[in-house]
């Protein structure tokens, strides 16, 4: 958590720096593409069934790029995608769940000019992710979150949420809920959840 910290502070004393060199040149009311970097924090949890559920909550990193397009000459509509690392899981009990994956989303948003300079997005669209890593730890042991029992890598769902932009500077706060299975355990159901908050820069 203290790297969590440390690599956010970092990055919100450097990205006024990338601001400052585009300042003026990205207005989501006028350019038809942008991109950008993301970084943040997700705090999640998995439902489920007993024995393969964590309920309580693990905060995990988030980071990586985004491309946006707007869709339309005369309404402020975009799609916008992206390849991020995100790390989530849960505990229960003593036991904890890390489960990091690449993800992949695919949203819409729709921009709203609220001040000069200032934009809000409000966003909603499906997930697809790949775990990468995992591991499950209790009592000092550990070992693989993908052992027979446990979960499976792929995962998909939907996130909903609403961005803020100010010039080139980017904030958001939203939520995943998991529609995939991701339990590797016959007859069992278990899902990913998270409130996620992101900060990053657009050009």
């Amino acid at each position: 958590m203290k790297k969590l910290l440390v690599t956010l502070v970092a990055l919100v004393c450097t990205a006024p720096i990338f601001a400052q060199r585009n300042a003026g040149d990205f207005s989501f009311s006028e350019d038809k593409l942008y991109y950008g970097f993301r970084i943040g924090f997700a705090t999640s949890h998995i439902s489920g069934d007993e024995g393969i559920k964590a309920s309580s909550s693990r905060t995990g990193i988030n980071f990586g790029g985004i491309i946006g397009l707007r869709l339309s000459e005369t309404t402020p509509v975009y799609l916008e995608s992206g390849l991020s690392y995100v790390g989530k899981g849960g505990k229960r009990g003593g036991t904890k769940v890390s489960l990091n994956y690449l993800e992949l989303p695919i949203l819409v948003k729709y921009g709203f000019d609220v001040a000069d300079k200032v934009a809000v997005l409000p966003f909603f669209g499906p997930y697809l992710s790949m775990a990468i890593s995992g591991k499950v730890k209790a009592d000092g042991d550990s070992h693989s979150s993908f052992n027979d029992g446990y979960y499976t890598h792929p995962d998909m769902g939907f996130k909903l949420g609403c961005g803020a932009e100010y010039s080139n500077l980017y904030l958001e706060l939203g939520y995943e809920f998991g529609v995939a299975n991701i339990a590797d355990s016959g007859g069992k159901d278990a899902h990913n959840n998270s409130f996620f908050m992101n900060f990053g820069v657009n050009f």
